[in-house]
């Protein structure tokens, strides 16, 4: 089985990166040959913010990576990111705990594939 690791920096709206990113680790989850882990830093840490509202019709980040979870895909947040932005665990969809640089780092030893966004 390969594993695929996915970096996200983009902010959750404003950027078509971080949405299209979601979107190829949802579909990577649903295959049978892969194990996707994404790891959120930067700006992209509010896409793990529960609860999140948009317009009618609009995608939300937070219900799609609680998708890629149910279909065994892992999620990690940046702690100092976390910090930086005022965002604790209580803010943050269960799928998604804090991390590290070191569970980071693990990961990308253990990646056969690293995908930045």
């Amino acid at each position: 089985m390969k594993q695929i690791l996915l970096i996200l920096n983009g902010p959750a709206y404003g950027a078509d990166e971080t949405y299209n990113a979601v979107r190829l680790a949802v579909a990577l989850s649903r295959r049978d040959d892969a194990e996707v882990k994404v790891f959120l830093m930067g700006d992209a840490v509010t896409c793990a913010v529960a609860g999140q509202k948009t317009p009618d019709g609009y995608y939300t980040l937070d219900r799609m990576l609680q998708g890629f979870a149910r279909h065994g895909g892992r999620i990690a947040c940046c702690g100092t990111c976390l910090d930086a932005r005022g965002l604790t665990a209580g803010h943050l969809i269960d799928e998604a705990p804090r991390s590290t640089m070191d569970e980071l780092a693990a990961w990308t030893v253990e990646a056969d594939e690293v995908l930045t966004f």
